[in-house]
């Protein structure tokens, strides 16, 4: 079966806590192969659009299909997660997962502290990773490392947070909405706040509720992918919803499924100048692929990025 045939798509999973975000991935694997697909070949391909910790809970966008292609879209996506932190103690994971590396007993803070101090962690900052994350360290995962017992220097990496809202404190429990750009760690997030409130800051519970701006009602459940997994996908079109569109015509979208550069004359199409790095490109109802356009004086040149195989099958 090609690639082309497989289901395509997105579906916005709400990943079960202490599941890995591979095991969510697999999951929606198994729940769209056919019996007689036998090998990994003949499966569906799927991946996700950004790693949530297994300790989270919350939105995974799992790319089906040709949407694969597209993963890129969701990974350099802003996220928005609500997570809580116990100020009385840190672990080496900075969750619940990890070991206990010091207990705060003296935890005399107040609430006009804490709304003081979110507020110094609003902006673009240097952000140490945590030890146990997903980062290689020269070629292999940091937490392979970290549980072999070798000891690792994180660099630290610019990362933004764009908004921090609190929404409970009942000591020595701290709740907060982050809203922050691809890269940054939460786990990071709320140890370093500990740190400047000079106490600990083990997550506790960690949810992402939107990544790219999609909605936390986008989200599907185990239980609704299982019994109705074909209303659970969201059309690739859909995905790629902040790209400008470009429609071509029959002759111009076969030479594009071949890969050939486009002219496009000044005022013959209507596109949001904003995006004019990247758009989808269009014939009829049918998505062939991404280009970007080269604007010239009299002309703009359209570069093919990515041809969709379902694509280049129309036109063969």
């Amino acid at each position: 079966m090609t690639e082309a045939a497989h289901p395509c798509g997105v579906i916005f999973l709400d990943k079960p806590k202490g599941w890995t975000s591979r095991k969510a991935v697999n999951h929606v694997i198994r729940c769209f192969s056919k019996p007689e697909q036998k090998n990994r070949k003949q499966r569906p391909k799927a991946g996700h659009a950004g790693t949530l910790d297994p300790l989270a809970t919350g939105m995974l966008p799992i790319l089906l299909g040709e949407a694969t292609r597209f993963a890129s879209m969701g990974l350099n996506a802003e996220k928005c997660y609500e997570v809580s932190f116990d100020l009385s103690f840190q672990t080496d994971t900075l969750d619940l997962e990890g070991e206990v590396l010091e207990r705060f007993s003296q935890l005399d803070i107040s609430q006009e502290q804490i709304e003081s101090v979110l507020a110094k962690f609003v902006g673009v900052q240097q952000q140490i990773p945590p030890t146990y994350s997903a980062i290689r360290v020269d070629g292999k995962r940091a937490h392979a490392l970290a549980r072999s017992g070798e000891h690792i220097e994180m660099v630290a990496r610019e990362v933004e947070v764009k908004d921090i809202q609190l929404l409970n404190f009942e000591c020595p429990v701290l709740t907060i909405r982050v809203s922050c750009t691809k890269g940054t760690y939460i786990r990071s997030l709320a140890r370093d706040i500990g740190k400047f409130l000079g106490v600990g800051g083990c997550v506790t519970m960690l949810r992402r509720t939107s990544s790219g701006g999609w909605p936390e009602q986008m989200m599907v459940s185990l239980a609704e992918l299982e019994e109705n997994k074909d209303a659970c996908i969201v059309p690739l079109q859909t995905w790629l919803r902040d790209l400008s569109r470009i429609e071509l015509n029959r002759d111009d979208a076969s030479r594009f499924v071949q890969g050939q550069r486009l002219g496009l004359k000044s005022g013959s199409q209507k596109w949001d100048e904003k995006n004019m790095e990247l758009c989808q490109i269009i014939y009829g109802d049918v998505l062939l692929g991404t280009a970007s356009i080269e604007a010239a004086d009299t002309s703009s040149i359209l570069q093919p990025q990515r041809v969709l195989p379902s694509a280049q099958e129309l036109f063969r």
